[in-house]
């Protein structure tokens, strides 16, 4: 190897080690940068009408899968970098975003960030129990619909059902004591005898026969329809 050769082999070996400890000092520098654009943000969620918390609010740094959430009273807290854009999302309120200023000259930033709350108007769905038109039809044809407080008046005051009730209505006070008073008249009457049957008594086998002609016998509906 002529001196030429060694001289260019040392230069070229000094320009790599220089060149890997720029290298390695580099990233240093920009690690320092970064350390120095860090800062802790924090705020609370809130509505911009009633200015209420809005709890579980998702906070993420734009373009990045970090972040967290505010607790139920809003709070939230996390590390971020200068400049940054902070996307707040919430179900019942609009998407909002931040940009965390770079001239900040202290280590934290707070913030109250107001959410707006979100409408959705949904399409109409209209929803019918019947599966064809033909169904629907019968079904409202045949539906039965419940009496009103007018109906249910006007049925219990109805003279066939009044006089239909009146044969199975119990006797009062008044009519149980008059009949009292005839059994024990009639006791009093055949006092010391013995007490005639009926069964031979042409009187009374008169008027059975006349009830039984008069239609007493029959039921109580047949002999309200015939009353009407």
């Amino acid at each position: 190897m002529t001196l030429r050769k060694f001289i260019l082999a040392i230069t070229f070996a000094l320009i790599c080690s220089v060149n890997g400890l720029y290298a390695q000092e580099k990233p240093a520098d920009e690690k320092k940068n970064s350390d120095e654009r860090l800062v802790q943000f924090s705020g609370i969620t809130i509505t911009a009408d009633s200015l209420n918390p809005v709890p579980y609010t998702k906070i993420l740094v734009k373009n990045t899968n970090y972040g967290t959430s505010s607790d139920v009273y809003g709070f939230f807290s996390f590390v971020a970098h200068q400049r940054d854009t902070v996307l707040f999302t919430a179900i019942g309120f609009r998407p909002a975003s931040f940009i965390i200023p770079d001239t900040i000259t202290q280590k934290k930033y707070s913030l109250l960030q107001l959410m707006t709350n979100d409408t959705l108007t949904l399409p109409a769905a209209i929803i019918f129990p019947w599966p064809t038109l033909d169904d629907f039809k019968r079904a409202f044809i045949e539906t039965k619909i419940p009496d009103d407080e007018y109906e249910i008046a006007r049925k219990n005051l109805d003279v066939y059902n009044l006089r239909l009730a009146a044969l199975d209505y119990p006797m009062d006070a008044r009519m149980n004591y008059n009949n009292y008073i005839e059994n024990t008249t009639s006791r009093l009457y055949y006092f010391g005898q013995q007490q005639p049957f009926n069964i031979f008594n042409p009187f009374a086998w008169a008027q059975f026969v006349k009830a039984w002609k008069d239609g007493k016998f029959k039921k109580k509906e047949e002999r309200l329809k015939e009353q009407q």
